[in-house]
């Protein structure tokens, strides 16, 4: 297992530029010790944009499923800090995902980053599934590229916490395809190819397929800031 741990948050944002420079020294200074100070998350990574686009991606590994409904992690969520509550609002077309890692080998970070945001035709999903299952062991040890992961949604039952409130409501993506890379052209190749759209369709994906790539900006574990 290259992710440290069986389950995630991945998470998509914009952030506007008037704001930017408070809002990566909160993230960075706050926001990460008090993520990574709650019991089972292992790891937090923030992407930018590689487009000028201000956009964001962000992932939280985590020792298991239970950990996005423990009481710990709640509590946090629906007692936001004074600083954390200016900044929610600033999270626009927020796409929050809570996943299981079906699939990850090689390095979880490395200088750069696709995520692609899909869904299966229905009927499709077996299909789906093993065209990625197969594309991660074509990834892995090839040249300029460091890992690939496939993470799949489950929302868990628990009640819109006061933190998604703040923020308007977010979206949801359904499959997550991620590959971390040395060398960005790699990973343009792979966008350009594997993971284009009319190849993830011709593999079962339906319409609708999200795909950029970033650029790393931060990861940290609880040894790094706490």
């Amino acid at each position: 297992m290259a992710l440290l741990g069986t389950a995630a948050l991945a998470m998509w944002w914009h952030v506007a530029a008037d704001v930017r420079e408070e809002f990566e020294h909160w993230h960075s200074h706050e926001h990460f010790a008090e993520r990574l100070g709650i019991a089972g998350f292992h790891r937090g990574t923030r992407w930018h944009s590689a487009a000028p686009d201000g956009g964001i991606f962000m992932m939280y590994e985590l020792a298991d499923y239970a950990v996005l409904s423990s009481p710990d992690y709640l509590r946090r969520l629906n007692a936001p800090t004074p600083w954390s509550t200016k900044m929610m609002p600033h999270h626009r077309g927020m796409v929050r995902t809570q996943c299981h890692v079906l699939a990850s080998r090689g390095a979880g970070t490395a200088g750069h980053l696709a995520s692609v945001r899909l869904s299966s035709v229905v009927g499709s999903e077996d299909r789906l599934r093993a065209g990625l299952d197969a594309l991660i062991e074509r990834v892995v040890g090839a040249p300029g590229l460091a890992g690939a992961h496939l993470l799949r949604h489950e929302r868990p039952p628990i009640a819109t916490t006061t933190e998604q409130k703040i923020r308007g409501g977010d979206a949801e993506a359904d499959w997550i395809f991620i590959v971390t890379a040395y060398d960005a052209s790699a990973i343009d190749d792979l966008l350009a190819r594997e993971l284009g759209t009319h190849a993830l369709q011709t593999a079962g994906a339906s319409a609708g397929v999200a795909a950029a790539r970033y650029t790393l900006a931060h990861s940290a574990t609880p040894a790094d800031v706490l």
